[in-house]
């Protein structure tokens, strides 16, 4: 490998008490030979100071070895992209999603109809948020995205309106592996109200901060499955176009509490309704970009073997889909906006 590959290795120093006078002067590296024990000084343009992770190499047989390195850092994650490759195997980025089963690690569990697999919170909260930040649920269910917060370092906000289920996912959040100096609240109320935004941003001041930092949004796909039989409930809108004017207030408080230039995932999917399939997610999604949100992606979840009920009965779904002429849903969409 040449020398000068090899000099960009090592010790990262500046000099700025003896080259004050010349600011471009300022970064500097050291190179450690273990074969010679000598010290090269050498001259590094480097931007920002920036130091490859394939650095390492040998000079004239001696292992040169990085004390220190700068990473490279995502604007709005963890990741450092100086080492992008490391994360491939864990992180997705293409837009088929083939998650597998249903992750039922720690307090996480399959019993709460309509709850999505934790995986996908996984995916979302290490993608798009950085530690310490807030991830805000506006339906917050029995708690999946909250649980992961607290598995990965988040502050994590939950609205549900249910006070039932407000107890039962409590003990659930409560109970989940917490490693971190984080925490994961819960707030009773119609994330489509107007004074959900003055409790979740109270909440926030609680956290340090003024906004929240990513939001997941994984609303009732209609009248599919109804919850309660409370009016306020997206569940029991009466129409279509009830469901998405209900929707869109939702969206509107996400906007809003949404620091700026950061995401928002939606977890959605369609129906059928009358022999018409009904696009709900694209419906939904046109509320998002209506309001201001930029669709980054639209990525295609494979739910087979995630569902609750449809899974008991498949054969009776095949049946009658070969009768009526339409198709067994067997995917979702997790859409990506950015605001």
């Amino acid at each position: 490998m040449a020398k000068k590959k090899l000099i960009t290795e090592a010790v990262y120093v500046t000099f700025r008490p003896f080259l004050s006078p010349w600011p471009w002067l300022y970064k500097w590296q050291v190179v450690i030979s273990t074969d010679f024990s000598f010290l090269l000084l050498a001259f590094c343009m480097l931007a920002g100071g920036y130091m490859s992770d394939e650095i390492l190499a040998k000079l004239n047989g001696g292992e040169v070895t990085p004390l220190t390195a700068k990473r490279k850092n995502s604007v709005f994650s963890d990741i450092d992209m100086s080492r992008w490759k490391d994360y491939l195997g864990d992180i997705i980025t293409d837009t088929l999603w083939l998650l597998g089963a249903r992750d039922r690690s720690d307090t996480h569990s399959g019993d709460y109809h309509g709850n999505f697999v934790p995986q996908i919170a996984y995916q979302v909260i290490n993608r798009y948020t950085k530690s310490g930040e807030i991830v805000l649920d506006l339906f917050s269910g029995m708690g999946t995205t909250l649980i992961e917060c607290c598995h990965l370092g988040r502050h994590g906000i939950g609205v549900e309106l249910n006070s039932d289920v407000v107890k039962a996912s409590s003990s659930r959040i409560y109970a989940s592996d917490t490693p971190y100096n984080t925490s994961a609240e819960l707030i009773n109320a119609d994330s489509a109200s107007d004074e959900v935004r003055d409790l979740v941003l109270r909440q926030c001041e609680k956290f340090g901060r003024k906004n929240v930092q990513h939001v997941i949004l994984h609303p009732p796909y209609w009248d599919i499955i109804k919850f309660n039989d409370d009016e306020r409930d997206l569940a029991c809108a009466p129409t279509c176009e009830d469901f998405l004017m209900r929707f869109g207030k939702v969206v509107r408080n996400a906007y809003e509490l949404l620091e700026k230039d950061r995401f928002m995932t939606l977890v959605i999917g369609d129906k059928y309704a009358k022999g018409e399939l009904v696009p709900l997610s694209f419906e939904c999604m046109n509320v998002c970009r209506n309001i201001g949100f930029k669709l980054k992606a639209i990525n295609v979840k494979d739910i087979q073997g995630n569902e609750k009920a449809k899974g008991k009965q498949s054969n009776l779904w095949k049946y009658r889909a070969l009768k009526q002429g339409f198709y067994v849903f067997k995917h979702e969409y997790i859409m990506i906006f950015r605001k």
